[in-house]
């Protein structure tokens, strides 16, 4: 399981531009609490806590809690949305989710593969291949998994990792369903596989190129074979002709 951040929040007085900027000012982040069985309310979170979650990479596809004055539980909640400054790239306003046990989202799950040296492929030279660094799942929201695991050992050059090979958590399907798709595969390096297409090209037959016939103009001689067969069908001709003269006489 992913750690669970927990911050403390305050519900905002002023809302829109003016209320947002307000609050930043003042060393806070604002954002808005929404989901659940409540309606939307504007608060504000602590400006440390949130670069320490977000710096962390725990701000968004990670279950958290906030700590809301005045309720005496801590309210399970998911960043759905963080904006960021365009030019500090730091967080400036957050959107959070109410979520509880009966909650299930979509979240993009990172993929860490283990036991690259034990793979005969990678010890060859060959290179891990990474198609998708993270895989969409549906989820549990208070079971959401820290990352998938894809195990790389024994693979070799031209094998390949499927989701189906990846063990999800209880609980957790793929998005995508209709198709066992690639996570990452062993690739050959770049000296095997111009090894492997000179070698090809050696063993692949040569051609030769068809000699291109010209056909003769008005006025060209004739060639001997032509004659020839211009005298045969002559005299064959006139031998018939002449037969059939003299059995009619």
């Amino acid at each position: 399981m992913a750690e669970t951040d927990v911050f403390y929040c305050e519900v905002r007085e002023r809302t829109g531009t003016g209320g947002a900027r307000s609050a930043r000012r003042d060393g806070w982040v604002p954002g808005v609490l929404y989901g659940g069985d409540k309606g939307p309310v504007a608060i504000r979170l602590k400006r440390k806590e949130v670069l320490l979650a977000y710096s962390a990479g725990r701000m968004r596809s990670h279950l958290a809690k906030i700590d809301v004055p005045g309720q005496d539980y801590l309210q399970p909640v998911l960043a759905r949305q963080v904006q960021v400054d365009p030019v500090t790239d730091l967080p400036i306003h957050v959107d959070m989710m109410r979520v509880d046990e009966n909650t299930r989202i979509d979240v993009a799950i990172t993929v860490r593969f283990l036991n690259e040296d034990k793979s005969p492929g990678i010890k060859r030279g060959g290179v891990l291949n990474i198609v998708r660094h993270e895989v969409e799942v549906y989820a549990p929201a208070t079971a959401i998994p820290e990352c998938l695991e894809a195990n790389v050992e024994g693979l070799d050059i031209g094998d390949a990792i499927k989701i189906s090979a990846i063990k999800l958590p209880a609980g957790v399907t793929p998005v995508i369903k209709d198709r066992d798709f690639t996570i990452a595969t062993i690739a050959a390096p770049s000296a095997l596989k111009a090894e492997e297409e000179e070698a090809a090209a050696a063993a692949a037959p040569t051609e030769v190129p068809a000699t291109a016939q010209k056909a003769p103009e008005a006025g060209e001689a004739a060639k001997p074979g032509d004659a020839k067969g211009g005298d045969k069908g002559g005299e064959r001709g006139g031998e018939k002709g002449g037969d059939k003269g003299g059995k009619k006489a």
